[in-house]
């Protein structure tokens, strides 16, 4: 079985976030890029799970975007992942992130797909969804648990109020998230073997982008705290329903 992971860059949850051209663009300038948590954490680790328990036997890495998205790949592989792939186009339109991808996986005969359940920059949650219409695949989406014996996924997923187990036969896309595995740390013998495994770049299938950003705002800065004593209560009533608009 082979398992197809993608992988997005996303910045650093700490970095300290602005925008360039009339806020019309994100500013990379000293902002350090990772692999997106719940690519990395989840949909990664799992697939080598299922890799080192003998279900499946190549677990191969894709991204979409330009050459500086190459050392969050290169990480991806000193984890464990066997081959990479990175579709040489700027990956800002999930639908374009999406389509690029399904290009590729298409002539691979891939019988597992996984993403993250969303990324954490853009948070639409969207690209996994997508990419299983594209490539005629069963999904199963914000997946807690995967497990695959005789070519039928088992999937646990969160709902409301408890949790849903769903079947699904191969091949099949799913978006994971919280709950799918554990973290890993690249060791040392990983990261010296990521330098030579393979890291393909492919050349963008033409696709339009159905979407554009016009520009980004920042949220408004966060104001001082109101204190209401007790024997205050209408004030705080008011400021409730006229201020804060919550009642």
């Amino acid at each position: 079985m082979k398992i197809l992971v993608c992988i997005s860059q996303v910045p650093d949850t700490t970095s300290k976030i602005a925008f360039t051209d009339n806020n019309s663009q994100f500013s990379t300038a000293g902002v350090t890029m990772i692999i997106n948590p719940y690519d990395e954490w989840y949909s990664l680790v799992r697939a080598l799970e299922l890799k080192e328990s003998g279900v499946a036997t190549a677990v191969n890495l894709v991204t979409v975007g330009k050459a500086d998205a190459e050392p969050v790949i290169r990480k991806a592989l000193a984890i464990g992942g066997d081959e990479a792939i990175r579709i040489d186009t700027d990956a800002n339109d999930p639908y374009v992130i999406a389509a690029q991808i399904a290009e590729y996986a298409k002539t691979e005969n891939y019988d597992l797909v996984l993403c993250g359940k969303e990324t954490i920059d853009y948070n639409n949650g969207v690209v996994g969804g997508m990419l299983a219409e594209m490539l005629d695949m069963n999904y199963v989406g914000f997946a807690t648990k995967l497990d695959i014996a005789g070519g039928v996924a088992t999937i646990s997923r969160e709902i409301e109020g408890g949790e849903e187990i769903d079947t699904a036969t191969l091949p099949l896309v799913v978006s994971c998230q919280k709950g799918m595995s554990e973290a890993r740390i690249p060791n040392m013998r990983g990261i010296m073997a990521a330098r030579t495994k393979p890291l393909k770049v492919v050349a963008p299938a033409a696709i339009q982008s159905l979407t554009s950003i016009d520009s980004f705002e920042m949220p408004p800065a966060k104001t001082g705290v109101k204190m209401f004593t007790i024997d205050n209560l209408d004030a705080l009533v008011s400021a409730l329903h006229n201020e804060a608009k919550v009642i």
